[in-house]
């Protein structure tokens, strides 16, 4: 497994060595050991989610102001454009986002740590989507920061515009919603 940090380094990308052959493959999804070494903390994982998206349907940018989660997250069918968004005031990399393909066949993962605000957007026909988060799901404290946010200037790869929930189409703006000291 190897686990390297990206253009924002609190936010890893973790890539599986995977044995396959003409049966099939093999590969080890998560190690509790490994991941804590090599983000250097402890993490305990308390829930894990999944959903299924057509194309085109963009989910997030989502984060719980309280109970805030850490993310772990990859496909396990179709493809997806992952992004995580550093909503740290006090951080460097504040209002910085880093963008990933994740997918069935590169079998990548992303961590989220808290603090960021987290979505993806649907690359093929449809796409199934785990993560395991730090924190319950608590409704009350979830926000949203619209996904087209033109102070961040995130590259979707989509021509025209993508499939959104009532919730996500009412999002705010970085300036506007609720962040992280």
């Amino acid at each position: 497994m190897n686990i390297t940090p990206t253009a924002i380094p609190d936010v890893f990308l973790i890539e599986p060595k995977v044995f396959g052959d003409e049966r099939g493959f093999f590969f080890e999804s998560f190690s509790h050991a490994k991941f804590e070494a090599a983000i250097g903390r402890q993490v305990k994982f308390v829930q894990d989610n999944h959903s299924k998206s057509a194309k085109n349907v963009l989910r997030g940018l989502h984060y719980q102001i309280q109970q805030v989660q850490g993310k772990l997250v990859r496909v396990v069918q179709g493809e997806v454009f992952d992004v995580a968004v550093d909503i740290r005031k006090s951080s460097p990399t504040f209002g910085r986002w880093v963008g990933e393909v994740l997918s069935a066949d590169n079998n990548k993962q992303i961590w989220v740590p808290e603090g960021f605000a987290h979505g993806f957007l649907v690359l093929s026909d449809t796409a199934e989507f785990l993560y395991k988060t730090t924190d319950y799901y608590a409704s009350e404290f979830e926000r949203s920061i619209i996904w087209n946010d033109p102070t961040m200037d995130i590259k979707w790869p989509i021509n025209g515009e993508p499939i959104l929930s009532a919730k996500d189409q009412q999002a705010k703006t970085l300036a506007t919603e609720e962040h992280f000291a």
